[in-house]
């Protein structure tokens, strides 16, 4: 795999109080603590009811050629809960792009994206102990 539990965000899992743990070496390689890596992302549409295409391509420029892929999406739902569509994709870089415009070039049309958290509810996790 070439995700790492600090490209998902999830780095809370792994544990800093231990010396040595399976994989603590692969951690901290150059190339796996690089800004420029594919970082999980949310992605939210300008249109709240026009949900992404799984697998499609994001990018920063439309009219640049050849058009540069800074990722894809990896799963994009209309969420009845928030009453919008809400996606997850990974975009080189993406801590750093929060709030940032991309595009998801479609055969017959151009998407506009926002960068988002990926946590999309309870992001302060008031509803875990509730």
């Amino acid at each position: 795999a070439t995700m790492t539990p600090i490209d998902l965000q999830m780095d809370w899992i792994v544990s800093k109080k231990k010396y040595d743990f399976i994989g603590k070496r692969s951690l901290y390689r150059s190339d796996t603590i690089r800004e420029d890596r594919k970082q999980l992302v949310g992605l939210l549409t300008e249109n709240p009811n026009e949900v992404l295409e799984e697998g499609a391509q994001i990018v920063a420029e439309t009219n640049k050629k050849p058009i540069e892929m800074l990722g894809h999406v990896t799963s994009s739902y209309y969420s009845p809960n928030l009453n919008k569509s809400i996606a997850l994709g990974v975009v080189r870089g993406g801590k750093n792009m929060l709030g940032q415009k991309l595009f998801i070039p479609m055969e017959n049309k151009i998407i506009n994206v926002t960068v988002a958290d990926p946590v999309f509810l309870d992001k302060e996790n008031k509803r875990l102990n509730a």
